[in-house]
């Protein structure tokens, strides 16, 4: 943990400054101790570098489980091509220059492939999520003196409210227990005049015709270790039969739709070792999690505008996008 974090930190339950006590140092950052808030007395630890604001298990045990096994797959510096990075300036609509030196929220890192993007575009970056995902995006991402990992929960987040001018939750929303509650957390998070973008599934008869809801009655009930193993063996076989599927004519597309795996041989251009790796990642990611809560257009609109925000936009860009600026 680095110093200057001190200044957003807020105790989640008081809503009090947080003080530093027993710090451990190396390389001029905070590797252990705890936070205390001034009056209330409660306490977080400090591990690893990140501030733990949370307890080790939770619901979200999947996520840290996959990427802490895929630490690196979906990096754009790893991956060699700008996936992550078209996403986030899609979704976003944002541009390098009005995040550099600036704040910035990100609600639900994961690994941190989002997170590489912004910190790589100057943003005093703070990373969150509420798995042991962040100790995969610390390891990846602790090169860059501008990051700041916290392990926190959405429902309860540990800063002053106000402080981000930007702040962006992608890919995560619809995993949470409470969608709409997850949400209306962000907004008071960005400061005047800043800025907030969301994506969710997006729930229309498409999705919802999707096998995973078939199979994840049982899947989100297994162990995470054993559905991880029974994965490892069968997306090969289930990603080559799609592969050629997607070769049959005219149909090729519906008929890969009976294959439950995720296949991105036509839409990125990943090596055959990646596309077997991101396979068994996004099908792991669509069976796996605990939960799965696909939006409308129209809710997450109707949250926005009963948020606040303004200039409000809900489109489709892979995923449901919902944009829009605090007055």
């Amino acid at each position: 943990m680095q110093i200057e974090l001190l200044e957003i930190l807020r105790c989640p339950k008081s809503g009090e400054q947080l003080e530093l006590r027993d710090a451990t140092y190396k390389d001029g950052r905070v590797e252990s101790g705890s936070l205390v808030s001034k009056n209330s007395g409660h306490s977080y630890p400090i591990r690893n570098f990140i501030p733990r604001f949370v307890p080790a298990s939770n619901y979200a045990d999947n996520f840290g489980m996959q990427w802490n096994k895929f630490r690196q797959t979906q990096l754009d510096s790893h991956s060699g091509l700008p996936i992550s990075a078209d996403r986030f300036w899609k979704a976003t609509g944002w541009v390098p220059e009005e995040m550099a030196g600036r704040w910035i929220l990100d609600a639900g890192c994961g690994a941190g492939r989002f997170a590489e993007v912004a910190v790589g575009a100057g943003a005093k970056l703070v990373a969150l999520d509420y798995s042991s995902a962040v100790d995969a995006c610390h390891a990846n991402l602790r090169r860059f003196p501008n990051l700041h990992v916290v392990q926190g929960d959405i429902y309860a987040l540990p800063f002053a409210p106000g402080m981000f001018p930007l702040v962006y939750s992608l890919g995560v929303l619809q995993h949470t227990p409470d969608v709409r509650r997850a949400f209306a957390a962000l907004p008071p998070m960005v400061s005047p005049g800043g800025k907030l973008c969301v994506d969710y599934y997006w729930k229309r008869l498409k999705a919802l015709l999707n096998l995973k809801y078939v199979f994840r009655p049982l899947t989100k009930r297994m162990s995470q270790q054993k559905l991880f193993e029974l994965l490892q063996r069968r997306v090969p076989g289930m990603l080559r039969t799609s592969q050629a599927l997607g070769r049959v004519p005219g149909i090729g597309r519906v008929l890969q739709r009976l294959v439950p795996v995720v296949d991105y041989t036509h839409l990125y251009p990943l090596s055959a070792r990646q596309l077997e790796e991101w396979a068994l990642l996004d099908t792991f990611d669509m069976f796996a999690p605990h939960y799965d809560n696909p939006q409308t257009a129209r809710a997450v609109r109707s949250w926005c505008e009963s948020a606040g925000l303004k200039n409000v936009e809900v489109f489709q860009e892979g995923h449901l996008v919902a944009r829009g600026r605090k007055p």
